[in-house]
């Protein structure tokens, strides 16, 4: 479960790892509901059997774009709320890599360092992590990226 932190307080963890996830299981089923939600049924994703057979990868694999999303319930997961926080929104993303596949039954989980952290303007802060995405038991994770996101808040709460 993650802390709850003040605004006053983010800027004491810029520079740091602020949250490793839980482990996510990525079943044929998570992969299949993906490729149906995009319309992507590649089939080194929704054929095990030809993946197995035609594929370097032995089976199926998750969309990169299915591990890049999961960043969403990995950061619920672990990284600290916001106290004053009336919205969260993603902002974008920048040097995103998928370094290696996620095989079909694969554990994965999220890391999260707070590489900055800056007011836009009177209601928002911008916060960029560096993110990477761990298989278990290999070497090179999933992805890494720089994820930016904006915490809106309240004028008054802003510190001084």
């Amino acid at each position: 479960m993650p802390i709850e932190i003040s605004l006053a307080d983010v800027k004491n963890y810029v520079g740091h790892e602020v949250g490793v996830s839980r482990w996510f299981t990525v079943d044929q089923t998570m992969i299949d509901t993906f490729a149906d939600a995009t319309l992507d049924h590649q089939f080194i994703h929704t054929d095990p059997e030809r993946a197995r057979a035609e594929s370097p990868f032995g089976g199926t694999i998750a969309h990169g774009f299915l591990t890049l999303s999961l960043l969403s319930a990995m950061n619920f997961d672990c990284v600290p709320k916001v106290r004053e926080q009336t919205m969260g929104i993603n902002f974008g993303f920048d040097k995103v890599r998928f370094m290696t596949p996620v095989k079909c039954g694969a554990r994965v989980r999220g890391h999260f360092k707070l590489n900055e952290a800056r007011f836009r303007g009177g209601e928002l802060l911008a916060i960029s992590y560096g993110v990477s995405i761990e298989i278990e038991d290999e070497r090179k994770p999933a992805l890494t990226a720089d994820w930016i996101t904006l915490i809106q808040f309240n004028a008054e709460d802003r510190p001084e």
